[in-house]
């Protein structure tokens, strides 16, 4: 076994290590859910008989549960493995890169690898202080569909890169891209929570309010099958963590764009050519600078200022995979 297999192998078993977080997040949530769904019959029965007494479920399957009906085991797990997801992720990049003898960003395959180790890091850090189960979910689920798509469909053998590549450029633009990607992943989670927590928190609409197309989105958040979301921080305190995420990300996707351009200009002699990927970054930088602009100064916050995240992060996903794999540019180093 070369380093190049060694690489690979350990992707295997991060991304096998990170599907296992996700499921034991996914009973996590499972295990809080029940628990709310349970506690609406037993607030119901205890308002009739005129007593205080209140019902504690037993979570399925023996788990030890907390108050609030989260999975201390469940919870433990997805702690660890997500750990050792990540420690497995940075193994991959460092024997990738040495197979490659370079820095290990420069087609789609490293681009994915790196991206989820940030993500999954930047996931780790923000779990540290509470632990949603809700955006671990999410953000290990976009985790370990990428894997895969990078294993079985991105995957490329570790070899040189064409002269253009070949600069510490390769490093510092295409490396704080990634991260920036992997910040703006994070952050997305956390804006689709907002917004199922801001739609719980207003409650059901009036019967006298004209129907909307978002009823049933609302009734169907606001039952009991939402329960779950009474234990998760308030969506203006997501909001504010989203929009901390969205700021340190812009930063460092303003430093791609800008050194793009610097890059650009020593490779094939301009600053801006209206390439393809150049496009999409400058497209997303503005997406992005329109929800800090709107959030900061003209006071969007909520739902509106969610929708920009959503708008944002799929310009993000959209550069890096529609571009790459069917638009042929001077940024196409997809390697397929």
């Amino acid at each position: 076994m070369n380093t190049g297999d060694l690489s690979t192998l350990l992707v295997w078993g991060a991304m096998t290590a990170l599907t296992i977080a996700l499921v034991a997040y996914a009973v996590d949530l499972a295990a809080i859910a029940e628990r709310a769904q349970r506690r609406v019959p037993a607030k119901a029965s205890a308002g009739a008989g005129g007593g205080t007494t209140t019902a504690v479920a037993t979570p399925p399957g023996g788990t030890s549960a907390v108050g609030d009906g989260r999975s201390l085991r469940a919870e433990g797990i997805a702690r660890t493995t997500t750990y050792v997801g990540i420690v497995l992720l940075l193994g991959a990049v460092v024997t990738r890169g040495l197979a490659a003898g370079r820095w290990p960003t420069a087609n789609m395959y490293e681009f994915t690898v790196v991206g989820v180790l940030v993500a999954t890091t930047v996931l780790a850090i923000v779990q540290r202080r509470r632990v949603i189960a809700f955006v671990g979910v999410l953000v290990l689920g976009i985790a370990v569909l990428a894997l895969a798509l990078g294993l079985l469909v991105f995957f490329v053998q570790a070899d040189a890169v064409q002269p253009a590549l070949q600069s510490y450029w390769l490093v510092l633009h295409v490396g704080v891209a990634i991260t920036a990607t992997g910040v703006f992943t994070v952050a997305f989670a956390a804006s689709v929570l907002q917004v199922l927590q801001d739609v719980r928190e207003v409650g059901p609409r009036p019967a006298d309010e004209a129907a909307r197309r978002t009823d049933g989105l609302r009734r169907w958040v606001t039952g009991p099958r939402f329960g779950w979301l009474q234990q998760v921080p308030s969506a203006r305190e997501l909001e504010a963590q989203a929009f901390r995420l969205n700021a340190i990300g812009f930063v460092l996707w303003t430093f791609t764009l800008i050194g793009g351009a610097i890059w650009a200009e020593h490779a094939w002699g301009r600053y801006w050519g209206w390439d393809p990927k150049e496009v999409g970054t400058f497209v997303a930088w503005v997406v992005y600078a329109a929800y800090l602009h709107a959030r900061t100064t003209r006071g969007w916050s909520g739902r509106k200022a969610a929708y920009f995240v959503f708008v944002g992060y799929a310009v993000v996903l959209a550069n890096f995979s529609v571009v790459n794999l069917f638009v042929t540019g001077k940024h196409s180093y997809s390697g397929l």
